[in-house]
């Protein structure tokens, strides 16, 4: 199933299954791949103005094309890069913008500390197209985009939106061991 004007849905795409197993992560998927017991690092791609895609414009409420703040930032196990995540808001957004400005450490452990009131979407997947905003982050990470599967969630903080799209590569299969439900905090 689709969302209304969008290429993205509510149901997974095929991927393989520890792929498969980080898409459907209900909780932190930092706290995920932290548990693999592997090194786990965030690296600062990007951090500044851009532009939405205009289902991301939606989300957030602004004009296709007006000006948002974004992060991007590669997820990496023993050094590999294995998610490419891209954080948005509106721009200079009061409640988000101190959050997202945080370099090379995890937005996720933010998002799901429970010290910060933030209400969560449902996920929606998708397997981004080139072209779309998530193309350019995979840029010197993956050949194409196209094919790679995606999840995304829109977060609210008094009443501001914030989005944080992921996109999985094909590393992330290579580098993660299947961990129990019950073991991710």
């Amino acid at each position: 199933m689709r969302t209304e004007h969008s290429l993205w849905g509510y149901l997974p795409p095929e991927a393989p299954d520890l792929t498969l197993e980080c898409l459907l992560e209900p909780g932190s998927l930092t706290r995920r791949l932290i548990a693999t017991g592997r090194r786990f690092e965030v690296t600062l791609l990007r951090f500044g103005p851009d532009h939405p895609a205009a289902d991301e414009a939606r989300l957030l409420g602004v004009a296709p094309g007006a000006p948002v703040t974004v992060r991007h930032v590669a997820l990496s196990l023993d050094g590999d890069p294995v998610v490419l995540a891209r954080s948005f808001c509106r721009l200079g957004c009061p409640v988000w913008h101190p959050i997202l400005d945080r370099g090379g450490r995890s937005l996720g452990l933010t998002l799901f500390s429970g010290d910060v009131p933030v209400a969560r979407g449902a996920l929606e997947f998708a397997q981004p197209p080139g072209g779309h905003p998530l193309d350019a982050l995979a840029v010197g990470f993956h050949d194409d985009l196209g094919g790679l599967p995606a999840r995304r969630c829109r977060f609210e903080l008094h009443g501001a939106p914030l989005v944080v799209c992921e996109v999985f590569l094909p590393a992330l299969e290579h580098a993660t061991l299947p961990i129990p439900r019950s073991q991710v905090a």
